[in-house]
């Protein structure tokens, strides 16, 4: 392995039970500081939720659309979101412990002042989403679309972006040091020179950012 090569990151796999029970989330009453646990959640809508410290704890969600639903202080543990649409959902100052998110729409999805643990994106179209503010240690973005996303003052530690769309997002304030973003696509970046230092970038968007900071190079 080359000096500028990182090496694959060993993020947990959701620890899920071999049986989960079915949950029919249009029957259940989710308040403040509410237990979901131990269930799979498919093929089906929550709409007009609002409630605080709600704990997701060895939870599935397939096919299941989020509507104008807002879960501030929220702790998921061993949860997979799978096909879902999670757009514009407030999940701002949680904590998520091994949690997938897999061919999800997280489209505005607030995530401002999150602690994120062993977190895997794949496949996402995640266009605006916010992660300002965040605390981020083993987590994978693989396959994404991040355009305009905001990780503005984040903490980076062991995070990848592989094969993502990040145009226009922005990372000021965000330390990118030993980060690769070697393989994403950018034209444009909120970056500064200091947040660059140690980040890993290919000739071309080394050129890129010569543009971005109104360098010139003379030939």
């Amino acid at each position: 392995m080359s000096n500028t090569e990182t090496a694959p990151l060993k993020i947990i796999r959701p620890k899920l039970p071999k049986h989960l029970e079915t949950l029919d989330l249009t029957q259940t009453t989710i308040d403040d500081r509410s237990e979901l646990a131990q269930s799979v959640c498919e093929e089906q809508e929550l709409s007009y939720v609002t409630a605080d410290k709600v704990l997701f704890d060895q939870m599935q969600f397939h096919h299941v659309t989020f509507s104008h639903v807002s879960f501030p202080h929220a702790e998921l543990t061993d949860v997979v979101f799978s096909h879902c649409d999670l757009s514009n959902v407030d999940f701002s100052e949680s904590v998520l412990h091994r949690v997938r998110f897999e061919h999800c729409k997280i489209i505005g999805m607030d995530l401002t002042a999150t602690t994120l643990r062993n977190i895997v994106f794949t496949d996402c179209a995640g266009d605006y989403a916010t992660f300002r503010f965040s605390n981020m240690k083993l987590v994978s973005f693989q396959d994404n679309s991040l355009l305009k996303s905001d990780f503005y003052h984040s903490e980076f530690t062991k995070v990848e972006f592989s094969r993502c769309m990040l145009n226009e997002a922005q990372f000021s304030g965000t330390s990118l040091k030993g980060i690769d973003l070697s393989n994403t696509e950018f034209f444009n970046l909120g970056v500064t020179l200091e947040d660059l230092q140690g980040c890993i970038i290919s000739p071309a968007q080394a050129i890129l950012f010569t543009k971005i900071f109104g360098l010139v190079i003379k030939e």
